[in-house]
């Protein structure tokens, strides 16, 4: 049986979807796309597609493109001042989380104190060996930070390379180049779906953490430690689907701890309303593009992850976006 162009198409975006994660070049792609779409973002409220003159477009678009750059990169370095600056970095962070476990442990309940790991120690214990565990996937880490940004930074230059050529090319295409661009409009349209509607969501939580970390506590005479970096967290951890709000919520809730056990409840309590106000918005936003449960995301994470890691597990979302909108172009869903 001969396949056709579609179907070489799509045996070539899934080798080629196995290749990123296989050769680690995750960041490089997820960045590409976010540059790419923020300059499309851009251009297209500035109507740059209207330009008159090809030099005037890319004039246009180059500009747009060291101006997304340029905030990217600005919005990372202040991110790492600030967490720096409020607690020392994600060492202190930590640090400070196994204090507050080992010296709350007596005011616990027993249900949840033998539930919890027995002191401090175990506690950086099990990080330190879960981040050896993952050091292969973790690569912003020791040796592999220098690659990681040099992918990165190319990544980015692709992105803005193809949203002007994009802008300014002709579009003839032979039927097989065709239906390797059609896979990766989809894929990236994919990627569009998830993180934007993602990243509205993650802001909304990040809000309403700040309002009441910063806010609502300080005006009833409580002030918890690290608020800023909490903040940050909620935001960054938010753009993982389901496990980031999981993640950023423990760490809340241990904070809170050190204050007092009440007010770990009122701050549990709060990340709860939060959520179901989340899980509207989830419905909004993210079903309403790509329809898809909890379940199946969840589902598709826990497969990525046992099969590549903290990679897969970031991949999942997009990957699983992307597999959903090909089924339904087929007619197999």
């Amino acid at each position: 049986m001969t396949l056709t162009h579609r179907q070489t198409a799509w045996l070539l975006a899934a080798l080629a979807l196995f290749l990123i994660l296989k050769l680690k070049l995750l960041p490089a792609l997820l960045v590409g796309l976010l540059v790419y779409h923020l300059i499309h973002l851009i251009a297209g409220r500035l109507e740059i597609g209207k330009l008159s003159g090809r030099n005037a477009k890319i004039l246009s678009v180059i500009l747009v493109a060291g101006l997304v750059i340029a905030l990217l990169v600005a919005s990372v370095i202040g991110i790492l001042t600030l967490i720096r600056a409020e607690g020392g970095g994600p060492a202190a962070f930590m640090g400070k989380l196994a204090g507050i476990l080992e010296s709350s442990r007596s005011s616990l309940p027993e249900w949840i104190s033998s539930a919890l790991p027995h002191d401090g120690g175990e506690l950086k214990s099990y990080i330190a060996g879960w981040l050896r565990e993952h050091s292969g996937e973790l690569q912003i880490m020791g040796k592999e930070a220098g690659h990681t940004f040099a992918h990165v930074l190319i990544g980015m230059i692709i992105g803005a390379m193809l949203s002007l050529y994009e802008m300014v090319a002709v579009d003839v295409r032979k039927p097989f180049v065709h239906a390797l661009a059609e896979r990766s409009v989809k894929f990236s349209n994919a990627f569009r779906n998830i993180v934007f509607a993602q990243a509205k969501i993650a802001a909304v939580n990040a809000f309403f953490t700040w309002i009441y970390l910063g806010v609502v506590l300080p005006l009833v005479g409580v002030k918890l430690p690290f608020a800023g970096t909490l903040v940050i967290i909620t935001f960054v951890a938010g753009l993982i689907p389901i496990l980031g709000n999981i993640l950023s919520n423990s760490a809340i809730v241990i904070v809170s701890l050190g204050y007092s056990f009440q007010m770990a409840m009122t701050s549990l309590l709060f990340l709860v309303s939060i959520h179901k106000l989340e899980y509207f918005l989830n419905a909004k936003i993210v079903g309403s593009q790509i329809k898809a449960n909890a379940w199946e995301l969840l589902t598709a994470m826990l497969a990525m992850e046992a099969a590549f890691g903290l990679p897969g597990l970031v991949a999942a979302p997009v990957y699983y976006a992307y597999l959903k909108s090909e089924l339904k172009e087929g007619g197999v869903i």
